[in-house]
């Protein structure tokens, strides 16, 4: 850009000596009378607002070198350089805060009440737990289980008076190399909380740390379900071992497999929730986001298998009162160990019986989205194609082997006899 002088030529001399006048004293700015509070770097060309905030003037970029687009920006930038700060608190303050948005709900981005399951409520005040106690570790470098309860509680109160801006980047990385030996899902979920603790005790997001520190990746998890057979075995043997709630181990078994319900909704299921006459079953929900504390529930159609299970019990229970619970017991996790020992598969676990449930209604040609439905997804299905995808490929495999073209009788198509054709 070419720099601008007193000295001009006969052909400009009213031109240069004009604009020359709103340049600075060192010539390296340019001021616009007629826009006010915009100014241009001579060198660059890009124009900056301008304006005093408590007495002192400060700059601030636009970031753009085009005039018509600078007046454009320029209400904006000064609506925020003028706007006050806001203080910054404590890390006890952003803990506080978040302990009470956890427990009471907060306010998304569309201006909606979302209230946690308790579920929700407990793992991020889990989480919270393991973010204090790791940052007392670094910080006064002792490990938290050599520590006594007098000394926890004085450096957690140490830990609480420091203003949530003095987690600077060094601290926070320093953090996550220490950190980052737990499992991806603790630790995405952990940087969350840090995150958000920050957040609520007044560092924006821009100064925020913790935004600088990278999540990891999560590796897809190998789903290990025994074959139709070894899932009847181990019923047989849960059902056999001789111990005293064997049976009821056993159905609960069956429940979890035949409903695709995980095991907290399990332990909700009551008499009154089965509609015979619809053929359908009520499964309240646990793990859901709303907007009250309104117990909310989905439908399950009664397959055959859960139909007869369910006649079964209530014969067996000789007509249960509706408030009764289907299953007799909360869970049968040792039970279901042993016997997948005995059997060589697998461990499984109550959540891998509602991936067994997933994989054989899959198998059947269930589709995506009814299939969400029953087990309670608000995706649509998204997830069951992400976790399920091999399912869906062995799927798509069978179903190209019934696409014909031309005249060529495909091999799972019968000819009918020409009289009957007639």
């Amino acid at each position: 850009m070419k720099s601008l002088t007193i000295d001009t030529t006969a052909g400009a001399k009213s031109a240069e000596p004009k604009r020359a006048q709103h340049l600075s004293t060192d010539g390296k700015w340019r001021s616009f009378p007629k826009v006010p509070n915009l100014l241009q770097y001579i060198a660059t060309g890009t124009y900056f607002a301008r304006c005093k905030v408590k007495g002192k003037p400060i700059r601030a970029s636009l970031e753009t070198d085009v005039f018509s687009t600078a007046k454009l920006k320029l209400g904006d930038k000064l609506k925020v350089l003028r706007t006050p700060k806001a203080e910054v608190g404590t890390f006890g303050e952003g803990k506080l805060k978040y302990i009470a948005e956890t427990n009471g709900g907060y306010t998304n981005r569309k201006g909606q009440l979302i209230k946690l399951a308790p579920l929700s409520i407990a793992y991020r005040l889990r989480c919270l737990d393991c973010l204090e106690r790791s940052l007392v570790e670094q910080l006064q470098r002792r490990e938290w289980k050599t520590l006594t309860e007098e000394q926890r509680a004085d450096y957690v109160a140490r830990l609480a008076a420091m203003k949530a801006d003095e987690f600077t980047k060094e601290i926070c990385d320093t953090w996550q190399t220490n950190y980052s030996s737990y499992s991806p899902t603790v630790f995405n979920n952990t940087v969350n909380t840090f995150r958000r603790v920050l957040e609520l005790a007044g560092v924006p997001r821009d100064n925020n740390g913790a935004y600088r520190i990278g999540r990891l990746a999560i590796p897809d998890a190998e789903l290990k379900l025994p074959r139709p057979e070894q899932f009847d075995r181990i019923i047989t043997l849960i059902e056999t071992s001789g111990a005293a709630q064997a049976k009821d181990c056993a159905d609960l078994v069956r429940f979890l497999a035949y409903t695709g319900t995980r095991i907290s909704e399990a332990k909700k299921a009551i008499w009154a929730d089965v509609d015979w006459q619809a053929n359908a079953m009520q499964i309240h929900c646990v793990k859901v986001r709303g907007a009250s504390d309104r117990d909310v529930t989905r439908t399950i159609p009664l397959n055959p298998a859960l139909k007869q299970l369910l006649e079964r019990l209530r014969n067996e229970h000789g007509n249960p009162q509706p408030t009764d619970r289907i299953c007799a017991l909360s869970e049968c996790q040792g039970a279901l160990t042993r016997a997948c020992r005995m059997i060589g598969c697998a461990r499984l676990t109550h959540h891998d019986l509602r991936h067994y449930f997933v994989t054989k209604c899959l198998q059947a040609g269930v589709d995506v989205f009814t299939l969400a439905k029953w087990v309670g997804h608000r995706d649509n299905g998204k997830l069951l194609l992400k976790v399920y995808a091999h399912l869906q490929a062995e799927h798509s495999q069978s179903m190209a082997l019934k696409v014909t073209f031309g005249v060529t009788t495909p091999g799972n198509v019968l000819a009918l006899a020409s009289e009957v054709v007639a």
